[in-house]
């Protein structure tokens, strides 16, 4: 996203609208979703992310605000099948009111070097959210890939009309953990050239780091419940109290 301001120079609300704030956790109760769905509502967030039996919640807490619904689809491994993938996508978009979907690239095929599967894959899903006017952000799970791998991942899913590529789930156990480097954002981002855009996710937890991919030219990013008051600057007194 190009900025004319640096990230220490932009108010609390141009920060937010970075923001998909995650609440993905499968062990949340009923209880937290809405209280972490309603917090990122507070902050002013682009959009709330969410697990799909999480939609209820969501579209009653977001309807007539300034925050959008994003749900995930086939996640966290994205190893449904092809069809599998797209009856999911369409039963969460028909309803008119998903503005993103965010899939799982199968990246098993990745490193297989199966590309046109990954592209037609990744189409199908494409093709069904975007009669519905939603956008689909196409998650790699970098780490488990090399940076050639990711370059020829982003390639491929402009190819198959991804609206965003993504760096990662947030819930990678099979190796490193780091999620959304510099490194790899740019290496995305230079492949990418405005093509698609860019959402950084796993491991933003500083301001610092927050603001640093938003000066790179970062269109968003995926920050944990208990990381949007960090990155926003916000104190822990403002957010027990509500007061943001």
């Amino acid at each position: 996203m190009k900025t004319t301001k640096k990230a220490h120079e932009m108010s609390r609300e141009e920060l937010a609208a970075y923001i998909d704030q995650s609440v993905l956790k499968p062990e949340f109760t009923q209880e937290e979703i809405r209280k972490y769905v309603q917090e990122g509502i507070n902050f002013g967030c682009k959009t709330v992310c969410i697990n799909p039996s999480s939609l209820p919640i969501a579209r009653e807490l977001c309807k007539g605000t300034d925050t959008k619904i994003c749900v995930v689809c086939d996640f966290p491994f994205g190893l449904s099948t092809t069809i599998s993938k797209t009856i999911q996508a369409e039963e969460y978009c028909k309803g008119g009111d998903v503005f993103e979907l965010d899939i799982v690239a199968n990246y098993g095929w990745i490193k297989s070097g199966m590309w046109k599967e990954v592209e037609a894959d990744i189409k199908a899903v494409c093709d069904i959210c975007h009669k519905f006017d939603t956008e689909v952000k196409v998650i790699f799970e970098t780490d488990a890939l090399s940076l050639d791998e990711i370059k020829k991942a982003t390639e491929t899913a402009i190819a198959a009309g991804a609206d965003f590529v993504k760096t990662s789930t947030g819930f990678f156990t099979g190796g490193k953990s780091e999620g959304a480097t510099t490194e790899v954002i740019q290496t995305m981002m230079d492949v990418a050239k405005g093509r698609t855009k860019i959402k950084g996710s796993g491991g933003i937890r500083t301001q610092e780091h927050f603001f640093q991919l938003i000066d790179m030219g970062i269109d968003r990013m995926g920050i944990g419940y208990k990381s949007t008051p960090v990155v926003l600057g916000l104190s822990a007194h403002k957010v027990s109290s509500g007061g943001y």
